[in-house]
């Protein structure tokens, strides 16, 4: 009792000063704390107002805008943008395919490229050290887009769903995240499961992959990223409209309706010309909201994964 009484007092002393240092602020102090606020603001404003400003004009009517001064709210809110642009068939079907090709290739991708990550992840497997350096090869070096579009040619590819999946099954820098969170596991997890009776895909699928659920939520977000925004694919290995995503849709309406013919490329697009409460501005800020959207839904259930994520693969090298 007596050396707890002699220590509180200490301890209480001690934090009255750190309040008392917390509390004396210098003049300096003040000015670069408002300097560094009204940075941060903005900048703030500088990223998000974009966002902020497409979102209103995808809200408004499209020949309200052209009048301008909508710059805060919607003046005339609307939902015909989308509407008009939804309206098409080959929309509803391209957004199919977007959804589909997001998910299988992020289920995929993450899948292989796991597998791979954990059977690098152990040093005594036989030359480790040559596939270490064909994987960093293919980082920096790579054959070009025809050489490429013949092994897609080979392979069968060309004009299937699976061009847009096979292909980018493997990301190598995503695979070394991986490498290196999978060494950070305890080896002596892996060999109780082998003495108990346990081969490697049960390893890898019980062990392995339960405790990387932050490592593989990040690479899941890339993968889903990269598949949800590509579209440079469908333009060089597919023509059948039937399989175009929606990415390629957007790239196509933003292209189009920035001509002067756009109410024709509007008619030939199935869009009706008598629709025109929505502007080629209007069509063009419904289809960026709507390619966004998506995925602003899904980071925020991975959010707290990521950055973790992040770090575990980037700290260890």
């Amino acid at each position: 009792m007596s050396d707890l009484s002699v220590a509180l007092p200490k301890t209480i002393h001690a934090d009255t000063v750190r309040k008392k240092r917390r509390r004396i602020r210098t003049r300096e102090d003040w000015v670069m704390d408002t300097v560094v606020t009204i940075v941060m603001i903005i900048v703030i404003i500088m990223t998000v107002y974009p966002f902020y400003y497409i979102t209103i004009q995808a809200f408004n009517n499209g020949m309200d805008s052209t009048l301008g001064g909508v710059y805060f709210y919607p003046r005339r809110p609307t939902l015909d943008n989308f509407i008009t642009l939804l309206s098409d068939a080959s929309w509803g079907h391209a957004l199919l395919v977007s959804i589909a090709r997001t998910v299988l290739g992020t289920f995929l991708g993450v899948l292989v490229t796991s597998a791979v990550a954990y059977a690098l992840s152990f040093e005594n497997i036989l030359f480790r050290g040559i596939y270490y350096k064909i994987y960093i090869f293919t980082m920096y070096f790579g054959g070009g887009i025809i050489p490429f579009y013949a092994v897609i040619r080979t392979l069968g590819l060309i004009n299937t769903f699976w061009v847009y999946v096979i292909p980018g099954m493997l990301g190598v820098y995503y695979m070394l995240i991986l490498v290196n969170f999978f060494q950070s596991i305890p080896k002596s997890l892996y060999e109780s499961a082998w003495l108990d009776g346990a081969g490697d895909i049960s390893v890898f699928f019980r062990i392995a992959l339960p405790l990387s659920k932050a490592s593989l939520a990040t690479v899941a977000l890339f993968y889903a990223v990269g598949q949800w925004n590509s579209w440079m694919d469908s333009v060089y290995y597919v023509t059948k409209p039937e399989l175009r995503p929606m990415a390629y849709m957007m790239m196509q309406i933003v292209n189009k309706f920035a001509s002067a013919e756009a109410v024709t490329n509007a008619q030939t697009m199935g869009y009706a010309a008598s629709a025109m409460e929505s502007t080629t501005t209007s069509l063009q800020m419904a289809a960026m909201v709507t390619g966004v959207v998506p995925i602003l839904m899904v980071y925020p259930f991975l959010q707290k994964y990521f950055v973790k994520g992040v770090m575990i693969g980037s700290v260890k090298g």
